[in-house]
């Protein structure tokens, strides 16, 4: 993309909208306030500010994407990360699962939630949303509480909000009216044997009001497991009271779910070079999670048993308080605090695909290995661990292929208590209008780390089966194993630590109404965080188990811990300018100097870790035009993100454990972000949002060892990891019967990524195409049916990240491991409202 597409693309846009404005005003003066409300021109966002009045998303001065309720129930998203695929700016993935997605804000090359915060009635659901295995979305579910979605892309997200340089996302929960009102729904996933049921109901009670809901389901998964791979769900009550000058809102949300988490497959290039599936397994509806590794009683360093269970995937149970109140203390001037704390147990089990290789090219490498160790045998053999038949070699499962994987259990215990305080006051001076606010937020969090990895040797095929290696003797007796139970491996990892961290901060924030047209709006946050902690180093230990190699190098706790105390702070600021030359039109620029400060995370594993204050400058300047006909919004940004940690986590098949280094790089993404509506007739519309961008590495240079010679790298200027250049999703819809029938299809497009630095492993592009419909009976019942990725398409989300992120082992091999998006699958549902 050329340098100054974006400018181009900007100008052209201001000029369309210009011209919009001006026919829309001469053919009308106004919209009535339902249209207004239906193009967002009367929308009121909470989200991405602090002052005391309310501003509308047609004249804020930053990027926001809105999704109202009737939106979510349109697609009915499986995951936190799902329902962000209509946000212009984000690359989404969500092929994991319900949870543990990944988002890549303007470019910024962090994996998971690590340049975006999730809040909850603009409160973060999770202080570090990225706290080392436990992804905020892992502790969040979407259900019929949720009334409406605020995102914020960039912008002074970061702000008032911690760890958030990229965009906040904040879910706002229903809050009961005056009369009682309710929903109940009820979907049926044939595809996954999905039964869910969602339900929340509103009620006055005297002078408080009070909300109940949440969700149950049982389902065994788009891709089958053999068992149930997600089952649990989650409860909230709410209590509101609204009185003179001021409202109270208390919450109470409970949440106990398993959710399976869905790795990498192996794969192969067919005769045209595409990408396929190997023969033995459906790359659209397996996965090598098995009955077999459901359940496994692991051997640990001290002789003990570690129980590794993936029926319950990652199981979470949480418990979480939150308190807000506002006050208006005089005209003019608003006083807010919400508080929250919550504790949370989780056990995330995973079953990851490490390497791949030909069962012959395995046998081969460890033949003389086995038979040194045990001198009395004179051949070898693979055989399934569960019977003692013999692997074929050649042919197995039409594929004859290994996999070895890691099976590692995470537990995460952690607590935290949070509170934001702030006073705004709306004032005028001179004829100018100013809404200020300043404010203070601090956090506290204790996390203990632990985690145990072994590693497995496993076939080919939907639901693996384990594998053993055999040394017999001449009259076919085993006399040793290289393996044992299908282990390759026993305690491939180990980490056992524990922390504390306490963050402050204060901010403050000034919109400042020069003109009835002209708006500048400016922020500043000073942060500071404090972490202590200690954790316990590893050694190796021989079990000495005579009859398998399995546990000769078992990673085990030293008994010796090292502490850590640390302490990092910033300072960021932003300024923005809005001037809305039209009530339906206008512009806006602004430059935000982000950050985001190391945490407990960072060194709960590693002590000696040296983490940098990351660092990021966003530039951003857009148009934006609502009007009966048609809705607008186009931003160009530049996002250049300092000393970038790119870690190359490789999976040593000789060793069965992990060599990591870790590089640091500068990386910068600019481009044009589009959000469209065009209503050219009451019974159609179309819906677009895309983003067209070059995200690139400015500096990655290093040396390393090639043949024992050092050897000067230079990545400066590749594609950044698994960021497309160009995605969007265009929905056409019809409305018919007067409204009581709504059909809509998503085309969605995701250009070609890479997997690693050295750009050699590369993820072609994909289109996916999916629909849903909505059917009215009655005012109070309706019907949906849903259908994902209806072509089944075969798309990769990643590649193997235990390759290696900087330069991939895998890439150009004729078999490797990718992680493709969910294959085709359909849900139906109903619902009442009352």
């Amino acid at each position: 993309m050329n340098k100054f597409v974006g400018l181009r693309l900007c100008a052209s846009v201001f000029a369309l909208v210009c011209a919009a404005s001006a026919s829309a005003q001469m053919a009308d003066n106004g919209t009535s306030g339902e249209e207004a409300a239906a193009s967002g021109e009367t929308e009121i966002v909470v989200t991405g500010r602090a002052g005391a009045g309310d501003r509308t998303k047609a004249d804020t001065s930053y990027a926001i994407t809105t999704m109202s309720e009737e939106f979510l129930r349109s697609r009915a998203p499986t995951s936190v990360t799902e329902a962000l695929k209509s946000v212009p700016g984000f690359w989404v993935e969500a092929s994991g699962g319900e949870g543990s997605g990944n988002i890549r804000a303007r470019g910024i090359p962090v994996d998971g939630f690590g340049s975006v915060n999730l809040l909850e009635n603009g409160l973060p659901v999770q202080h570090d949303p990225a706290l080392g295995y436990l992804n905020v979305d892992q502790t969040f579910r979407i259900d019929e509480t949720i009334d409406r979605v605020e995102v914020v892309r960039g912008g002074p997200s970061s702000i008032f909000t911690p760890n958030a340089p990229g965009g906040v996302i904040n879910f706002i929960t229903r809050r009961a009216g005056e009369s009682i009102e309710g929903i109940a729904k009820y979907t049926f996933g044939p595809t996954a044997n999905q039964h869910r049921v969602d339900g929340w109901i509103g009620a006055p009670i005297g002078d408080w009001k009070l909300g109940l809901g949440g969700f149950y389901r049982v389902e065994d998964g788009v891709r089958d497991p053999g068992f149930r791979g997600n089952k649990g769900g989650q409860f909230r009550v709410d209590l509101g009271r609204d009185f003179s000058g001021g409202k109270i809102d208390l919450s109470y949300r409970r949440l106990d779910d398993r959710t399976i988490l869905y790795t990498g497959l192996p794969l192969t290039r067919d005769a045209d070079g595409e990408i396929v599936g190997v023969p033995g397994i459906d790359v659209m509806h397996d996965t090598l999670a098995s009955p077999a590794t459901a359940q496994l009683a692991l051997r640990n360093g001290t002789g003990g048993i570690v129980n590794f269970d993936n029926r319950d995937g990652t199981r979470v149970k949480l418990d979480q308080f939150s308190a807000s109140a506002e006050y208006e203390l005089a005209e003019g001037w608003l006083l807010q605090n919400k508080a929250r704390y919550r504790e949370s147990q989780t056990v995330r089990n995973g079953v990851y695909p490490a390497a791949l290789t030909r069962a012959t090219d395995y046998v081969s490498a460890r033949r003389s290995t086995l038979l040194t160790a045990y001198p009395g045998a004179t051949q070898v053999q693979l055989r399934y661990a569960s019977d003692g038949r013999a692997f074929d070699l050649a042919g197995q499962n039409g594929n004859g292929l290994i996999v070895e994987n890691s099976v590692r259990p995470v537990s995460i215990d952690e607590r935290e208590l949070l509170n934001d305080l702030r006073l705004s006051h709306s004032f005028e001076i001179g004829g100018m209008k100013h809404d200020f606010a300043v404010g203070g937020y601090y956090a506290y969090i204790k996390d203990s780390f632990r985690r145990y990895s072994a590693t497995v040797l496993e076939d080919v095929s939907g639901n693996a089966q384990l594998l053993d290696l055999v040394a017999l003797d001449a009259s076919g007796r085993v006399v040793g194993s290289q393996t044992q139970n299908g282990v390759s491996r026993y305690g491939s990892e180990f980490a056992n630590g524990t922390g504390t961290s306490d963050t402050f901060a204060v901010y403050a924030s000034d919109e400042w109404q020069v003109t009835d047209q002209l708006r500048i709006d400016g922020g500043l946050r000073y942060e500071k965080v404090k972490t202590e902690g200690r954790s316990e180093g590893s050694r190796s230990v021989n079990l000495g188990d005579p009859s398998t190699l399995a546990d000769n190098n078992v990673l085990t706790g030293s008994g010796v811990t090292k502490s850590f105390d640390r302490k990092f702070d910033q300072f960021g600021w932003t300024i923005g300018a809005n001037w809305q030359f039209s009530p339906r039109a206008g512009v806006f620029a602004r430059y935000t100097a982000a950050f985001r400060l190391p945490g407990v995370g960072n060194f709960i594993t590693d002590p000696t870790a040296r983490p940098v204050t990351q660092k990021v400058k966003l530039s951003e300047a857009g148009v934006k035009y609502s009007g009966r006909w048609l809705s607008l919004y186009a931003t160009a940004f530049n996002t250049d993100y300092d000393s970038f940690a790119i870690s190359n986590n490789v999976f040593n098949s000789a060793t069965g454990g992990y060599e990591v280094r870790t590089e640091y790089a500068d990386t910068r993404a600019y481009g044009v972000e589009l959000e469209a509506i065009v209503r050219p007739v009451s019974w159609f519309d179309l819906a677009l949002n895309g983003t067209a961008q070059k995200p690139e590495f400015r500096d990655l240079r290093f040396t390393q060892l090639v043949s024992g010679k050092p050897v000067d790298v230079d990545y400066s200027g590749n594609r950044l990891l698994r960021v497309p250049e160009v995605s969007f999703r265009v929905t056409p819809g019809v409305n018919l019967l007067d409204n009581r029938l709504r059909a809509q299809m998503d085309v969605e497009y995701y250009g070609k990524r890479f997997g690693d630095a050295a750009n050699t492993q590369k993820l072609p592009a994909y289109t996916v195409l999916n629909a849903s419909l909505r059917f009215a009976v009655t005012p109070e019942i309706s019907l949906f049916a849903y259908g994902d990725n209806l072509t089944n398409k075969l798309g990769l989300t990643e590649g193997n990240p235990r390759s290696g992120e900087l330069s991939s082992g895998q890439a150009g091999n004729q078999l490797f491991i990718g992680r493709p998006i969910l294959g085709r699958s359909f849900r139906f549902a109903a619902s009442y409202r009352f």
